[in-house]
């Protein structure tokens, strides 16, 4: 998922880097690395060199690699274990001005081809060095220079990492974005305009296996799981790309054996796309369902297919209306609450949530402070 300003473009909030160009360095001298006044012991890379072919081979089919690891209802097994050890998320290991050199595993079209543009699942090969905790970003910053300001590099673009802090190979050395190609189409002739594309979904889109990457952070602290109580409830509405954080709380509760976490509570995705098309691991959810019915929850709003109880398009904020007296009973019982995606998703949500309030007898705004106090409303929206 971008973090975007500009929605037309799905392109990323931009963060000013000054005009410095990007230097690669190690984040682990003298064999440790610290964040937080916490240190994490270079183990965390792994001693076992694996080469960007072996990565790629991995990584063929994505969409099969994903639903593979999932024909048995058993959990894989991860490591390094020592990546559970610390008690504050990692932040901004990497800054623009000195940003981590990685490189591309694979890049696959996630999407049917009904799908309204284009969504790609990348897999990262950091080898260790940019240790991330589930709901945190990753910055990109696109090769070439910025048309803005000549001889700088581009700015950052924020991503949400779609997989947990163990990756997709399970070994601690990747992270997985979620990423949807940012095209433009002039509104009068409606063809597309290259010049105006989105620079850096493009380059991810269009990146091989082998090609560099300059990576930030990891950043974000509003999207971390809580995990003091293996028997919360968490209420995660996503419109698309959105999802890429839920992908990691879900494959950190219900796929991986993470030894003393184990999850007994209720996770409930809901997903808001256009069409069947443009469901985002839809298979992995669906797993999920089949192996964890008392503990997971799966609805999904697909608006060029489904009507409303008005008559209109399905929305995500219809489907969170239908089932509003049991997300209100759920919050009161002090259930977390995520929305990621698009910001215009939020507005509609918001005037669905006040609306059933009020037949409820309740003043929302009240409501909504309560909840914000109470560290259970987590809202990440670009």
């Amino acid at each position: 998922m971008s973090h975007s300003a500009v929605v037309s473009q799905a392109g990323a909030v931009s963060v000013s880097i000054g005009n410095e160009r990007s230097l690669r360095r190690s984040v682990f001298k003298n064999n440790s690395i610290s964040f937080n006044s916490k240190t994490w012991s270079s183990s965390l890379a792994l001693n076992q060199k694996t080469t960007n072919v072996r990565d790629a081979k991995r990584y063929t089919n994505t969409t099969i690699c994903m639903s593979v690891q999932q024909t048995s209802s058993s959990k894989v097994t991860v490591s390094p274990i020592e990546l559970e050890d610390p008690k504050d998320p990692p932040l901004n290991l990497y800054k623009p001005k000195e940003s981590y050199t990685a490189k591309i595993v694979s890049v696959e079209r996630v999407v049917g081809p009904k799908a309204p543009g284009e969504t790609c699942h990348i897999v990262i090969d950091h080898d260790g060095n940019l240790p991330y905790w589930e709901g945190q970003s990753y910055g990109v910053i696109p090769p070439g220079e910025n048309p803005k300001k000549p001889g700088a590099p581009h700015n950052v673009r924020l991503y949400s990492i779609a997989s947990t802090r163990y990756g997709d190979s399970f070994d601690g050395k990747t992270a997985s974005l979620c990423v949807r190609r940012a095209v433009y189409y002039d509104p009068e002739t409606g063809k597309e305009d290259p010049s105006k594309n989105g620079v850096c979904s493009n380059f991810l889109c269009d990146s091989k296996p082998g090609d560099k990457i300059q990576i930030t952070g990891p950043s974000g602290k509003v999207m971390l799981l809580p995990e003091k109580d293996p028997n919360a409830t968490h209420i995660m509405i996503a419109t698309g790309t959105g999802v890429a954080p839920y992908r990691g709380y879900l494959r950190r509760m219900f796929m991986e054996n993470v030894p003393n976490k184990t999850f007994g509570g209720l996770a409930w995705l809901f997903l808001g796309v256009a069409n069947t098309d443009s469901l985002l691991y839809d298979e992995e959810f669906t797993k999920y369902l089949k192996d964890h019915p008392e503990n997971f929850r799966y609805d999904k709003a697909l608006s060029r297919e489904e009507k409303n109880k008005k008559g209109g398009k399905m929305y995500v904020q219809d489907k969170i209306e239908e089932y509003s007296d049991e997300i209100f009973k759920l919050l009161d019982n002090g259930a977390h609450i995520y929305f990621c995606g698009l910001k215009g998703m939020m507005p509609g949500i918001q005037d669905t949530l006040k609306r059933v309030a009020e037949e409820r007898g309740e003043s929302w705004d009240l409501k909504l402070s309560q909840l914000r106090k109470n560290k259970q409303w987590h809202v990440e929206v670009y």
